[in-house]
């Protein structure tokens, strides 16, 4: 019988077990930690393989606790794994190292595919090895828990409905199908093996620490610059923005309270990109006013990328009516809260800008 993971309540997790976080020095991931070390008694084993993506300056106060273990480890290195399964012996896998960019697996795909396939099997494989090793009371409530995305569904035509769990899957990048790819590896390894996994599908997250090839620190931090702020083709393509906290709670409440098995849809606000460069540029009119025009003014339209979505819009009635699971800043709020922090941050927005350099803006 399959029991759920340290009961129903979210406050059980504070039991002191230990949790092995793939990409914690990443964007998403390193919210994540930040959570589990301030806000449980959870032993947080950190893996993270430090490539562009990753930066241990977003782990702030996490670093100097003692039961945060950073480990740098490739996920594509299989011994690496199974050496971190044997030494920590942890209650849950939270798996959310992958290569991300769209515009960065154009160019190096098959880089893609050997983080985010062979990866997430050697992952898969290290976990069910030891979870075959567990006493049964252990066995029962771990769990694996693959953070995908909600690009795998492709796009949407501007009158279709939002994206379910169950829609299927047509990715259009490199990045999408990679990830597509991982999440149907995670299933059939519930599907042959009984093992016991999670899936959730999160929309684009902003906030603090993330890396300035994205679309709103891009915009920011270029916009500070008082460079030219490219967006893709009209500017007219659709996304659903969730702040970077909100998808950190929502992964705890899944691993917490969710059926394995399961997949969790996890939503946002829509916003089209224009709109989005838009509410920068007037919170930044207001932050830190330029002497003679709007940052508006330095908008400039560019070429499309190839296999541009149209939309993204996601359905997130089973998390939240299964799991009570809600977002708790909007984005107008937040994107304000993000401004501000970049702005007070210049020089970890330089750093960054720099280590995460391109020729064109992230969505």
């Amino acid at each position: 019988m399959i029991v759920p993971f340290w009961g129903a309540a979210l406050a059980k997790m504070s039991r002191k077990k230990t949790l092995l976080v793939t990409g914690g020095a990443g964007f998403v991931g390193s919210a994540l930690v930040r959570q589990l070390v301030g806000e449980t008694d959870a032993t947080v084993v950190n893996v993270d393989a430090l490539t562009y993506a990753g930066n241990l300056a977003a782990l702030a106060d996490a670093r100097e606790n003692p039961r945060h273990l950073f480990e740098r480890v490739d996920i594509r290195k299989r011994p690496d794994l199974d050496r971190l399964f044997r030494e920590h012996r942890p209650d849950a896998v939270l798996h959310l190292a992958a290569e991300t960019h769209v515009d960065r697996s154009i160019d190096a795909p098959t880089t893609f595919a050997e983080t985010n396939l062979l990866g997430t099997v050697n992952l898969l494989e290290a976990a069910r090895t030891h979870w075959n090793d567990l006493e049964d009371s252990a066995r029962e409530t771990f769990r694996f828990l693959h953070v995908s995305t909600d690009e795998v569904y492709g796009d949407l035509g501007p009158e279709e409905p939002a994206f379910r769990e169950d829609r299927a899957y047509a990715p259009s990048s490199p990045y999408s199908a990679t990830k597509a790819g991982a999440d149907h590896l995670v299933r059939a390894w519930q599907r042959t093996y009984g093992f016991p996994v999670l899936i959730t599908h999160g929309s684009n997250s902003y906030g603090p620490y993330q890396l300035a090839d994205k679309l709103i620190p891009l915009m920011i931090s270029t916009a500070l610059e008082g460079e030219a702020l490219p967006v893709y083709g009209n500017g007219q393509n659709v996304r659903e923005w969730l702040h970077v906290d909100d998808h950190a709670r929502a992964l705890r409440r899944v691993l917490a309270a969710g059926t394995p098995g399961r997949t969790y849809a996890i939503g946002g606000e829509a916003r089209s990109n224009l709109e989005v460069v838009q509410a920068i540029c007037a919170i930044l009119d207001r932050l830190v006013p330029r002497a003679s025009s709007s940052y508006a003014e330095l908008v400039q339209f560019v070429a499309d990328r190839p296999g541009h979505d149209r939309r993204y819009a996601t359905d997130d009635a089973r998390i939240r009516s299964e799991l009570g699971w809600a977002p708790a800043e909007r984005f107008d709020t937040g994107l304000e809260k993000t401004v501000q922090w970049y702005v007070d941050h210049r020089v970890w927005t330089r750093r960054a800008r720099a280590s995460g350099k391109r020729r064109s803006p992230g969505s």
